[in-house]
């Protein structure tokens, strides 16, 4: 269930819902290039990387061009004390007409302020899909972290 203090972020591109709904599936060109599995549909599994730190998610609720959630059901956040923090959280994606565009609300549901992670996985969220997945919906081009090995 959200509340009020769960991460949000709201972004708005000229683009139809079901291609910004396509476009935040496609992982690792907004997020992280060290990507593996599908983020497309219902119980798809996929796994981010970055260096040690993991998340995996599986999709649990999908409705097309409308909402999709993400549960992450395992994790290892190597730099908290407690390095499963996310696990059990979820992510969900709303996105819905907005005028001639579209608005998409990214919230992750547990990510509060009394977590350790919290103004660290702010400002990741913050660039990933304040500029990174709006820069994918815009220009096609989103601005993914790499392995620094991959550089």
């Amino acid at each position: 269930m959200e509340t009020l203090t769960d991460y949000h972020r709201r972004i708005t591109a000229h683009v139809t819902p079901a291609d910004a709904f396509e476009k935040i599936g496609q992982v690792d060109k907004w997020w992280a290039t060290d990507f593996e599995g599908c983020a497309a549909g219902l119980n798809d599994v996929f796994t981010v990387h970055f260096g040690e730190t993991f998340v995996t998610f599986r999709i649990s609720e999908v409705f097309p061009g409308k909402k999709i959630v993400w549960q992450v059901t395992d994790c290892y956040l190597h730099w908290l004390k407690d390095k499963k923090e996310w696990k059990g959280t979820e992510i969900t994606w709303n996105v819905e007409p907005h005028g001639h565009a579209t608005q998409i609300t990214m919230t992750h549901v547990g990510l509060v302020p009394e977590k350790e992670c919290y103004e660290n996985c702010e400002k990741g969220w913050n660039f990933f899909v304040g500029e990174s997945l709006l820069k994918l919906l815009t220009e096609q081009k989103g601005l993914p972290q790499t392995p620094k090995a991959a550089r």
